[in-house]
């Protein structure tokens, strides 16, 4: 199994313990995060050595990232699995998925690249590549199936184990917040290279919005200690380390919960701020060089999971240039003072979350087990 960011190990990790709960006897390795970690998977390279997004952030890495992926892709052809799972992270997997299923291996991908949002380029690779196909999303199959990719709907599994009703009471409780504040809490991303460009952003829209909201009280988890630093260098350099702010390692979903709005960067961060229920605005800025490049391939209208979801830009997205301290906190201050606007977003995350809540593990685990029975009859 290989995954390169904490959305993927989540997803690995769940996957992972489905998986011994049917075959015990089974063994995972490759490279993963923490959370696979604690169910047993031996991590051959650190998983945030994959940890960059965008094309000006992997060309600069480029050379690294190929050296790892060649020693994974000999190491796995040299012990033969029974099966590859490529969680996520299309862009480093595919290729090394091509390889495996050239040799005989079955090469599976757990997380659809993003074909619906990239006039679909990306399909015949897939075909090449991917044994079977792990999809998210309800509208993805058919994309697939169009094209001959054996595809499997198996939901989301932040949906199952995220409650419908979040607790807020307790989540301020654990998280020491001081009564009476208004909460918003801050996802600048979980990637250096995320950081790199949405730290200075967030911290000085925290700054400004606390100018019309006395009472704001923000909380900001981080996930890993890099990008923790590189938010706490933000705060220095714009003389902000007054702010009244619970900086977290980890613990996204408490803060989450605990809030009355969030401002999000563009991911699965957005998709976990709908489950919990949280009114949000999205941002995203990232190198010019790779923004040029995405606004000529993107067609999709919205690029935030809830709206590409709900069929309709519900939360306001703020991207590139657009994407300013100024923009994003009279956004969230608008928000803050439209309870109407707060509720049309929650009742499309209902809607949403029902959607999604399909016992993913055991769904996922189902098909990675098929299709490691094929490959042996």
């Amino acid at each position: 199994m290989v995954a390169a960011e904490a959305s993927g190990d989540l997803l690995g990790a769940h996957l992972i313990a489905a998986l011994k709960a049917r075959r015990p006897a089974l063994r995972f390795s490759g490279i993963g995060g923490p959370r696979m970690i604690a169910q047993g998977f031996e991590s051959h390279v650190p998983m945030d050595k994959l940890g960059v997004r965008g094309y000006a952030e992997v060309l600069r890495h480029y050379r690294e990232i190929m050296g790892i992926r060649r020693q994974i892709s000999e190491r796995m052809l040299r012990e033969r699995p029974a099966a590859f799972i490529g969680v996520d992270s299309s862009d480093f997997n595919l290729d090394l998925e091509r390889t495996l299923k050239d040799a005989g291996i079955p090469a599976i991908q757990y997380v659809s690249p993003s074909i619906w949002a990239w006039r679909g380029w990306r399909t015949r690779r897939i075909v090449r590549s991917v044994t079977h196909l792990l999809t998210l999303f309800p509208f993805e199959p058919a994309l697939y199936e169009k094209a001959g990719i054996p595809v499997t709907y198996v939901g989301h599994p932040l949906a199952d184990v995220i409650p419908m009703e979040p607790d807020k009471a307790k989540a301020r409780t654990d998280l020491r917040v001081p009564a009476g504040s208004r909460v918003v809490a801050l996802l600048p991303g979980s990637r250096r290279s995320e950081l790199h460009y949405m730290s200075d952003l967030f911290v000085l829209t925290a700054r400004r919005l606390l100018q019309d909201v006395p009472n704001a009280y923000f909380v900001c988890p981080t996930a890993s200690r890099a990008t923790r630093e590189m938010f706490e260098t933000a705060l220095r350099r714009h003389d902000a380390t007054n702010l009244p702010l619970t900086l977290l390692f980890g613990h996204s979903h408490e803060a989450l919960a605990a809030a009355d709005i969030a401002v999000v960067a563009s991911g699965t961060a957005t998709l976990e701020a709908a489950l919990f229920k949280t009114p949000m605005v999205i941002a995203y800025k990232q190198s010019p060089f790779t923004w040029a490049l995405m606004r000529r391939m993107l067609y999709l209208e919205n690029i935030g999971l809830p709206n590409i979801l709900a069929g309709e830009a519900l939360v306001p997205e703020f991207v590139q240039d657009k994407a300013t301290p100024g923009n994003l906190a009279n956004a969230l201050l608008a928000l803050l003072q439209d309870a109407a606007a707060q509720r049309r977003q929650i009742e499309k995350f209902h809607e949403i979350h029902a959607t999604l809540r399909q016992n993913t593990a055991q769904k996922a685990a189902d098909a990675v087990l098929a299709v490691i029975d094929a490959g042996r009859s």
